[in-house]
């Protein structure tokens, strides 16, 4: 392997490490930031303003080695890779910006939902960059049909919110997209431990 392989793999393991310690501050916290519970959201935001900043620190930490190992990664697969981290990071620019809008529940709700989609279009350039990376990087048949079906679940995970019509995903069923996504990341994690061998 490369120097710029294993970086990119040391990348990797680094975002899923700083994304899931990011949940872990923000999921028991109550500070997910469903705007389809915007008193609640707001008022979590309000009150655990030093909570809710670390959380995004962390998070923020994990898009931006994602979209960095991005472009340390060739070809396709490397792009879109890069590409989700961006969006990943529009996301948590947005809900920086709501930290701000706390007693503004009208200017806060629109850059809510904007993050909420900007994870969203993430979800699904992630998924294509798993889509591409098993099918073109040098890869054993097996991790070739894990990213596959990776893939698949990552793939339910983007499609969830659309179900939800005009309503929204409520907070459970967003919990059950971050679920379906985890196999996603676990394939990174594989990936980032392969590249730094």
């Amino acid at each position: 392997m490369t120097d710029l392989s294993r970086l990119a793999g040391v990348l990797l393991l680094s975002s899923f490490t700083a994304m899931v310690a990011g949940v872990a501050v923000a999921a028991p916290s109550g500070l997910t930031l469903n705007p389809a519970d915007l008193d609640a959201t707001l008022r979590a935001v309000h009150d655990l303003t030093g909570l809710h900043l670390a959380s995004l620190a962390l998070d923020l930490l994990g898009w931006l080695a994602l979209t960095a190992a991005g472009l340390a990664v060739a070809g396709l697969p490397g792009g879109l890779l890069a590409a989700a981290g961006l969006a990943g990071l529009l996301h948590d620019a947005g809900n920086l910006a709501v930290t701000q809008l706390t007693d503004d529940p009208g200017a806060a709700l629109p850059v809510l939902l904007t993050a909420k989609w900007a994870v969203n279009l993430a979800g699904l350039l992630w998924v294509a960059a798993t889509v591409a990376g098993a099918a073109l990087l040098p890869l054993p048949r097996w991790s070739r049909v894990a990213g596959a079906l990776a893939a698949l679940s990552g793939l339910a995970a983007v499609v969830l919110p659309w179900t939800t019509g005009l309503a929204g995903p409520s907070a459970a069923l967003e919990q059950a997209g971050y679920a379906l996504h985890l196999p996603v990341m676990l394939w990174y994690v594989f990936l980032g431990l392969r590249l730094v061998k």
